[in-house]
Order: structure tokens, then C-alpha cells, then sequence
């Protein structure tokens, strides 16, 4: 995956390839190949599962700061916030969405949301555009102010490092090959958006197939911020699986298809989901607990769509 991502790049860099058709084209490779590494790479290192050796995890975690986006914000609203709040409002930043989208039924709701289920595609693929840019700043001001990052002296620390790492990236995907590449700078712009609309489209289905779905409970907190189930049965009740028997896209997409299994045991690395999904599945239904699986990814695909549509539709528009 680190080589489906850098190989292109560093060919554009290069001046290697410089026609504008195969430029674009590299950076669409490279695109599959960010979204490979955020989902297969980076993922697993971040929970601590890539590796026994925690020195080995903190550095191949460390290539979602090498592909622009700060890993150390990522573990704050992944590990922390969504695996412990999963679906949960105001809690869950996944379903924390601009008010343009609506991701909850708990939320209120817009006219625009009417339509959500036709355009919500754009913005997953403006994700990591959002990502690379603001989204990082914004995220450790927020954290800072809940408390999740505890002192100035980590916080100013992040900031540095934070951009570091984007002066980085910007460095070898945009500005060597502005100033390197025959294409000219409006094809390698073009490029750029193009690869992070394919890597943000693919992140954001991915992981909206696991929790945005028919299936799904999203309960509330009550006035003791409290929810009436375990957190395992939270999980099970929040949490659902697709494509379990393709063993090449599994690989693709990181394991990922097996969110139930990730969100019961994210410390045990994705290779592994495959096995233990039987004796979950059976555990479950000894316990009387569900256990959401969609048949394929086009299945699940298909039920996300229409989720956005009823989520949209739900409740009467508000003006």
C-alpha cells in the first residue's frame, strides 16, 4: 500500500511521467493507495494491533502524519471518542456532522436533508481535502477545551508537530511537483483533489457501512449521561459487518469489513477478524444479542443509501 501511494508521486516528482493524461492517472493510484494505507496500515498501528512492539505501532502509525493528517488527533476522536461513544450524539464525533448532514435520527433536522442521500457523496469525497487543511487545528482547539489534551506545554507541542508534517506533505505532493513536472500546475492541482476525492470516498463508505444503517439503535444519554446496556452490547447494537466471505477486498479495505469484531477487540490486528467473527456470532445469538451482517458491500451499500434517505426524512423539516 505505501508503495501503490508513493510510487506515483515520487514519478510525477521526478518528472519521470509528465503527460498530463498519465498524471492524473498517477495520482489516481495514488489515491487507492492512501486510502490502503489509512485503512490497512495506519489503522491497525493507531490501536496498538499491528504490532507487539509498541515502537513498531508509533511508527507505522505515524504514516497518517506522513500522508498529511495528524495521528496523534486521530487517536483522540477514533480510539478515545468513537470507540468508546459509538453512535452516541455529541459524544461520537462519526455522527457529529456539519448541518447539512444528518448521520442520527437524534438530531434535528433541515429541509436540505431531503436530498442528503443524493448528495452526501460529494462531501465523503471532500473528507480528507477538509482533512489535510483545517480539520486538525480545528479538532486539537476543540480537544483542548474538553480536556482531552490537559496542559498548554501538549497542546502547543501538537500544533508544532501538526504542521510539521502538513508543510511536509504539501512538500513532495504539490510543490516539488509544481515546480519539477512538465504537466504544469493546473494538472497537477487537478490531480491532487482528484486523488482526495477517490481516498475519501473510499475511507468514508467504508466506515459509514459500519454504523449508518438501518440496523443501528443510536441511543441517547440519559440525564446522568448514562445509556441502559453494557458497552459490548452497545457495540453489537451499534456496529455491523459486510462482505465476509471476500478475502481479497477484505485485505484491500484493512479488515474493515469486520467492524464488530474491530470494535469489540481493537487491540487484536484485523488479520484475525475472519476467525473470531464465528465465535462472536455465536456467542451472540446464545445471549440473545444481535449480530448485523449485509451480505456483500453492494448490499450494504444499497441500505446506507436509503438510511441517509430515511434519516432525511424522518421528521419534519425545520426552517
Amino acid at each position: 500500500m505505501l508503495s501503490i501511494y508513493a510510487t506515483p508521486l515520487a514519478l510525477i516528482g521526478a518528472n519521470v511521467i509528465s503527460h498530463p493524461f498519465w498524471v492524473i492517472m498517477m495520482y489516481v493510484v495514488s489515491g487507492i493507495g492512501m486510502a490502503g494505507v489509512g485503512m490497512g496500515i495506519m489503522h491497525d498501528a493507531n490501536h496498538g494491533s499491528l504490532s507487539r512492539r509498541s515502537k513498531i505501532n508509533n511508527l507505522f502509525g505515524k504514516t497518517l502524519d506522513f500522508v498529511g493528517c495528524s495521528s496523534a488527533v486521530w487517536k483522540l476522536q477514533h480510539n478515545v471518542l468513537h470507540h468508546t461513544f459509538t453512535n452516541i450524539d455529541d459524544h461520537d464525533e462519526d455522527i457529529d456532522t456539519p448541518f447539512f448532514l444528518s448521520f442520527s435520527p437524534n438530531k434535528k433536522k433541515y429541509w436540505i436533508h431531503k436530498f442528503q442521500h443524493l448528495y452526501a457523496w460529494i462531501f465523503y469525497g471532500m473528507m480528507t481535502v477538509y482533512w489535510v487543511t483545517a480539520k486538525d487545528f480545528i479538532a486539537l482547539n476543540k480537544y483542548r477545551k474538553k480536556g482531552l489534551i490537559r496542559d498548554d506545554k501538549e497542546y502547543t507541542k501538537e500544533i508544532f508537530i501538526t504542521i510539521f508534517w502538513k508543510l511536509f506533505y504539501y512538500s513532495y505532493v504539490l510543490l516539488i511537483p509544481m515546480l519539477f513536472n512538465g504537466a504544469g500546475i493546473g494538472w497537477i492541482l487537478a490531480g491532487f483533489f482528484i486523488s482526495h476525492f477517490i481516498t475519501g470516498l473510499l475511507i468514508s463508505i467504508i466506515f459509514q457501512l459500519a454504523h449508518v444503517m438501518p440496523d443501528m439503535s443510536f441511543p441517547q444519554a440519559d440525564e446522568n449521561n448514562l445509556i441502559d446496556v453494557s458497552w459490548f452490547e452497545h457495540q453489537l447494537r451499534n456496529t455491523s459487518n459486510f462482505s465476509q466471505n471476500a478475502p481479497v477486498f477484505s485485505w484491500f479495505i484493512g479488515g474493515l469489513n469486520y467492524q464488530i469484531e474491530h470494535h469489540l477487540f481493537p487491540n487484536i490486528s484485523h488479520v484475525h477478524y475472519r476467525k473470531i467473527s464465528k465465535i462472536i456470532a455465536e456467542t451472540a445469538q446464545d445471549y440473545g444479542l444481535p449480530y448485523y451482517v449485509n451480505e456483500n458491500f453492494f448490499v450494504a451499500l444499497w441500505r446506507h443509501l436509503k438510511m441517509l434517505r430515511t434519516l432525511g426524512n424522518m421528521r419534519p423539516a425545520i426552517n
